[in-house]
């Protein structure tokens, strides 16, 4: 009989859901994270722009991630989780379910930890971004996102096979990897009164809050969803995690129907407020990256950008951060949607 499915274990003084209640992440760890992606995550640099200045009223500064390896925030969450794999998991492989950048992040981490990789993906998921996970030397396991439970085949597979299932954002140490972004923005800007970050299942964001929240009190932690899909807004209105129909949006990467269990009980702590933009101010924020800031960033990545472009927060703070999370989008899709 095959091994159960397993998940990354904890690490030292981290509490997972049903625990003793202390913080299931704290700052310690996402600054051992940051050890441990030290020399292998590129340290993305922050732009600044005039321009966006004058027309936001604040002072902007832009965490480019999509100048990641494999262009989007998720290779920091997935390499520190399978930093903490033991060699006899490492050596049965992992599995993962993913629209794209956390299917890509968790291929090439497998990769460089030497170790086989599982993805399930959805059809619709855009070629670029199915191409570059096969492309690392990943399996891809396809299905039909408004139809099917990605969780319940990715656990499947887990249990089949004894892999190690590597969740794309509702882990600790997946947590503490995303929190390595805000960790890198505020240690080279200084405090920052206000932190946009999108928001899909949770994670960046609770990772991002978590240590932002803890090096500088006092900052804003403001979430930004698609209009379409907007879970986490609803379920901090709510108190409890709500769910939503699948959302129909260009942002892919943030299609998602409810919020992490952990990363909303993080979120619901930490977090100011959602707000919302739609895929036309997702198409403008695309475009003003690539016309103003000669960047080229995916819907998802934009939307934090967006929602500072539009005016959506109340009373603009004097320094904002923006967490652009991904830049991975293929020139004909790039094109489809702007040209």
């Amino acid at each position: 009989m095959s091994p159960g499915p397993t998940s990354p274990t904890s690490s030292t003084g981290s509490a997972v859901p049903g625990g003793t209640g202390a913080p299931a992440v704290t700052l310690d760890d996402v600054r051992d994270a940051a050890r441990r992606l030290s020399g292998v995550a590129h340290h993305t640099p922050v732009l600044r722009s005039r321009t966006l200045d004058a027309r936001t009223g604040t002072q902007a500064f832009l965490k480019c991630e999509n100048f990641q390896r494999v262009g989007a925030f998720k290779f920091r969450g997935a390499y520190h989780a399978l930093s903490h794999l033991t060699p006899e998991q490492l050596a049965r492989g992992v599995v993962a379910h993913s629209s794209g950048n956390h299917a890509q992040a968790v291929a090439l981490a497998a990769r460089e930890r030497g170790t086989r990789a599982v993805i399930v993906m959805p059809t619709d998921t855009p070629r670029s971004k199915k191409d570059a996970t096969a492309g690392y030397g990943a399996e891809i396991v396809t299905y039909d996102r408004f139809t099917e439970d990605r969780a319940a085949i990715s656990g499947r597979i887990a249990q089949e096979q004894g892999l190690t299932l590597i969740p794309p954002y509702d882990h600790p140490h997946v947590i503490a990897g995303q929190g390595t972004t805000a960790l890198e923005l505020i240690e080279e800007t200084g405090p920052l009164d206000a932190l946009l970050v999108p928001i899909g299942g949770g994670g960046l964001m609770a990772g991002a809050a978590t240590a932002a929240t803890a090096l500088n009190p006092g900052i804003r932690m403001i979430g930004v969803e698609p209009a379409a899909g907007d879970d986490t807004r609803r379920s901090l209105a709510a108190g409890h995690r709500v769910a939503v129909p699948v959302p129909r949006t260009i942002a892919d990467g943030q299609a998602v129907e409810t919020p992490g269990e952990l990363t909303f009980a993080i979120n619901r702590r930490l977090v100011d407020s959602v707000v919302l933009v739609t895929d036309d101010e997702i198409r403008a924020a695309m475009a003003f990256a690539f016309e103003r800031l000669k960047i080229v960033i995916e819907p998802s990545g934009a939307s934090a950008l967006a929602a500072l472009l539009t005016g959506h927060l109340d009373h603009p703070p004097a320094r904002t951060g923006v967490i652009i999370s991904g830049g991975n989008i293929g020139l004909d899709r790039f094109h489809e949607l702007l040209g």
